[in-house]
């Protein structure tokens, strides 16, 4: 126990940053890849209309292309290896950024590519008759997208949106290969000192479940409060 107060005395002020750039990271970068992955995942599901012409038919294709491209390659690399690549790329080039940028930007581009795939499942999910009931009454193509699909895409999808987050709380503890003061970080610099590596990861991994709980039982509450369904879309990570 001894060991424990003399991290938590010497340690303590850094763990509690480090747990906040965990918190920034995670929910800052889940938030702007659900933005991002709202624009693709809608791009991804656009249907070929009968007023299309050869030339809108082609930019269609051509941007399925392309995102099914870039969601193969982020779901398919680590994003310890993202981080060390964007960050060190980057530097190389003249741009001087900071590690908690260049770690917001792997979460952020990771997550996006996670969630475009959410996102047009939730939308595949939503029965077509929604789509001929906007248009039934007035509505365009595109308003019966954005007021009638996309929001029941979102409900739809909430659960995932929510295990995603969850994962980022977990996952950005690779980013301190970029020398980011995370949760893990601090707790290994604790380690590294005494040689208290057991205490330390303890304390780290006591904070991590403390977090994912947390933020389990407040999504699922508000997916209760959604009527959102609890199952996980089948093409989360």
């Amino acid at each position: 126990m001894s060991k424990f107060i003399i991290i938590l005395d010497e340690y303590g002020l850094l763990i509690l940053k480090g747990v906040g750039v965990t918190l920034l990271l995670s929910i800052m970068g889940t938030i702007l890849g659900l933005i991002f992955a709202l624009i693709l995942g809608s791009i991804v599901s656009l249907e070929d209309s009968p007023f299309d012409n050869k030339w809108q038919k082609n930019i269609k294709q051509f941007l399925k292309w392309g995102i099914n491209i870039y969601v193969t390659i982020f779901r398919g690399t680590p994003m310890i290896v993202q981080a060390i690549i964007f960050y060190y790329s980057f530097l190389k080039m003249g741009i001087n950024w900071s590690p908690i940028i260049a770690g917001l930007f792997t979460v952020t581009i990771n997550t996006t590519a996670y969630l475009t795939e959410v996102i047009r499942g939730g939308i595949h999910s939503v029965n077509k008759d929604q789509t001929e009931a906007g248009l039934s009454i007035g509505l365009s193509r595109f308003q019966t997208f954005i007021y009638l699909v996309l929001p029941q895409a979102l409900k739809n999808a909430m659960a995932s949106i929510g295990n995603e987050l969850v994962i980022n709380i977990k996952d950005t503890s690779v980013l301190s290969v970029i020398m980011i003061m995370d949760l893990y970080n601090a707790c290994m610099m604790a380690a590294g000192k005494y040689y208290f590596f057991i205490e330390s990861m303890l304390i780290a991994a006591a904070i991590y479940l403390f977090l994912t709980m947390f933020f389990t039982i407040v999504l699922r509450f508000i997916e209760k409060k959604m009527g959102a369904p609890l199952k996980q879309l089948s093409s989360s990570n």
